[in-house]
């Protein structure tokens, strides 16, 4: 559910058998920032399992013409993801690459990384992802996160927390805007999942560091989305 919807950090899983869900969210928040301006999505997702472990993930989510993102359509993410269970123990690593439809010249890729140990009902997991040097983005982009999710004993909730910090090497301050408005800033948030069966609803507070005009679209909101697992 947490892979359904980017508003906060997500936890990897791995499934024997192919998976898709689709869902609708208030916004689109990826690392603290709107790509979809503040406004509702439909958001779809495609995981085919190639090897134990290792799958081929596709998800595609409408923009409604993203200002954020030069008036994308919507973005189009494709890319492998492993995962590995060792012990309470588990490690991750994928890689990106965002596609934008309708916005020439905006797509880029990025790399990810993380580890994550669970205790009982909470997991504790730290991520990374690297956007390496782009003219797109206009120089690189490293978030780095730390989250924590609990099972609520006896019910279909979980509850979580995360904090992330946005940073990169700058060199068209224009493009690089793009996914730092503010330059380096922090990103953070409180959630609640609710899963039974196939469904699955949400409700986040996101916020971040970010300050002054460059806030649109990055400041406090709470984000609420529904999904189905098909």
């Amino acid at each position: 559910m947490a892979v359904l919807f980017s508003a906060g950090p997500a936890r990897a899983q791995y499934a024997d058998d192919l998976t898709a869900s689709i869902g609708v969210a208030s916004d689109e928040r990826c690392q603290g920032l709107s790509w979809s301006d503040g406004d509702p999505v439909v958001r779809g997702r495609l995981s085919v399992p190639v090897y134990e472990g290792l799958s081929l993930d596709g998800a595609a989510v409408a923009l409604w013409g993203s200002d954020r993102h030069a008036g994308a359509a919507a973005v189009v993410d494709v890319g492998p993801s492993y995962v590995r269970q060792i012990g309470a123990w588990r490690l991750t690593a994928d890689a990106r690459y965002h596609l934008f439809v309708g916005a020439s010249g905006q797509g880029y890729g990025e790399i990810g990384a993380g580890a994550g140990f669970l205790m009982g009902p909470i997991s504790v997991d730290l991520m990374g992802s690297y956007a390496p040097r782009q003219t797109s983005i206009g120089g690189d982009n490293l978030h780095l996160s730390a989250s924590a999710f609990v099972g609520v004993p006896g019910t279909p909730l979980t509850m979580s927390a995360w904090v992330g910090r946005s940073s990169g090497d700058v060199r068209n301050p224009a493009k690089a805007a793009r996914l730092r408005p503010d330059g380096t800033y922090w990103d953070h948030g409180v959630g609640v999942d609710y899963l039974k069966g196939c469904w699955s609803a949400g409700l986040r507070y996101v916020n971040s560091s970010i300050d002054g005009p460059s806030r649109r679209d990055a400041g406090a909101s709470m984000v609420g989305r529904v999904g189905l697992s098909l």
